[in-house]
């Protein structure tokens, strides 16, 4: 399709990927319906770039072939920058999901490093600390969903890794964050009264909600500053606080909320249900949990990690990741996408693609043994410069839960159907919250009694 947009001081072609012909509202009810359905109904029909009307985003092309992917992803930020809405809407202005351009580059310089080298092992012992003990309430023998605690281990290992918290202040935060973040995650999508609210409504709730987590944070910030061991914490807040830009200043109090509630945001959710995924296919597949268990009682890593990869492909937790086109249009194949267009990357579409992983509905976690996926095809994080920073530190978390869980439990398979997917507005989960039953190991394949801090 090519249309001809006049602007005051120039004419510009876009030439667009083929779409359905059908009213928009129609194609619009579809995807409400059921997104991933439509969308991979319409790839499978106009092939691996298409146009089409996204609810809330408008004018969209998705993409789902590798090479267009690089190149969105490689595009420059001025060229295609943040989407909008985007859970900055909610997490405040200074937030990853709203920064843009160079003041989005200056904050990933500062904040990338305490998520990458040799910090990463000191977080260890915190998640597997919180996998134990949150281990320890389960009913042995019984079945019960995963996902739930799963949610407690990764926000309470993202309190005491991320934000430092301890005591009172750890303790307000668990309760108050996840109605934090629901209530954000559904007002992202509702503009906010240009007249104003009442406490009882929907936002003022959640103005509420933000004074009181500013409150608490504002004390973690007093107590880190005052503590003479500061500079050898090695918490992110504590990081945040002893980091400076390149021009000498340091990060002001309201960019350090912004910045770690959106840490919580990306990094809580999406790892805690790739998790419960993980329990999920790993009952289903008792030849694979039978490989890692005998490789947790080894001391190796290599199919567990190999495990996570392909989970993180074969379910995908976001199923897609987008750009707004802001120059007057952007080359991306043999198109030309116009400004105001959002180019949406398909997750799912790229990880369910035959032609770029075999046999792409099977869960197979050797294809991923010793070899390290595409970055272009293998994209549950994202990619270019708005890759998730957390994305090393939820890998650790994931390969530190599963090894502390199949080190210490026995999970029974099953061979009830595939659990279907439910999207949970910000990711998809499995539907009946990844359903496990567990009986702690006595010893392991060779005799020896697991090393367990819990009794």
């Amino acid at each position: 399709m090519t249309w001809t947009m006049r602007g005051e001081e120039a004419v510009h072609d876009a030439v667009l990927p083929p779409g359905p012909a059908l009213p928009r509202a129609v194609v619009g009810l579809a995807i409400l319906a059921s997104r991933r359905r439509t969308l991979r109904w319409l790839r499978n029909r106009y092939g691996p770039a298409f146009s089409t009307n996204i609810p809330i985003f408008g004018p969209s092309v998705v993409i789902s072939d590798p090479a267009l992917v690089r190149q969105l992803f490689m595009t420059s930020p001025e060229v295609a920058g943040t989407v909008q809405p985007n859970l900055g809407q909610v997490l405040g202005r200074n937030s990853f999901f709203n920064l843009d351009g160079k003041a989005h580059l200056r904050q990933r310089k500062l904040l990338v490093p305490p998520f990458h080298g040799k910090r990463m092992q000191g977080y260890e012992a915190i998640i597997e600390e919180e996998t134990l003990l949150e281990a320890a309430t389960w009913p042995l023998g019984q079945e019960i969903q995963t996902l739930p605690p799963m949610m407690r281990i990764t926000l309470n290992a993202i309190l005491r890794a991320v934000f430092g918290a301890e005591g009172a202040e750890f303790d307000s935060l668990r309760v108050l964050l996840p109605k934090l973040v629901e209530l954000g995650s559904r007002l992202m999508f509702v503009p906010t009264p240009r007249l104003g609210y009442q406490r009882w409504t929907p936002w003022g709730r959640f103005a509420g909600y933000r004074r009181e987590f500013d409150a608490i944070l504002q004390t973690l910030i007093d107590k880190a500053r005052s503590d003479p061991g500061l500079a050898e914490r090695e918490d992110v807040l504590a990081i945040m606080l002893r980091s400076t830009y390149d021009d000498g200043q340091s990060m002001t109090t309201e960019e350090i909320a912004d910045q770690l509630l959106t840490m919580l945001a990306a990094g809580h959710e999406t790892t805690a249900t790739t998790l419960a995924w993980a329990i999920e296919r790993l009952r289903r597949h008792p030849d694979i949990l039978t490989r890692l268990v005998a490789e947790v009682d080894a001391g190796g890593s290599e199919l567990r990690q190999a495990t996570i990869l392909e989970v993180q492909r074969n379910r995908s937790v976001i199923d897609l990741t987008a750009r707004s086109v802001l120059a007057p249009s952007m080359r991306l194949g043999e198109w030309s996408i116009p400004q105001g267009y959002t180019v949406m990357v398909g997750i799912d579409l790229v990880h369910h693609d035959d032609s770029i992983f075999p046999n792409a509905a099977v869960f197979d976690p050797d294809r991923f043994l010793g070899t390290h996926p595409d970055t272009y095809a293998w994209v549950p994080f994202g990619g270019g410069t708005r890759r998730c920073i957390g994305a090393a530190f939820a890998n650790m978390e994931m390969n530190v839960v599963l090894r502390t869980l199949l080190r210490e439990f026995e999970l029974i398979p099953s061979g009830e159907p595939d659990e279907r997917w439910h999207s949970r507005g910000v990711a998809f989960a499995p539907a009946k919250g990844g359903r496990a039953v567990v009986r702690r190991r006595a010893t392991t394949q060779n005799g020896v009694t697991p090393n367990s801090s819990v009794t």
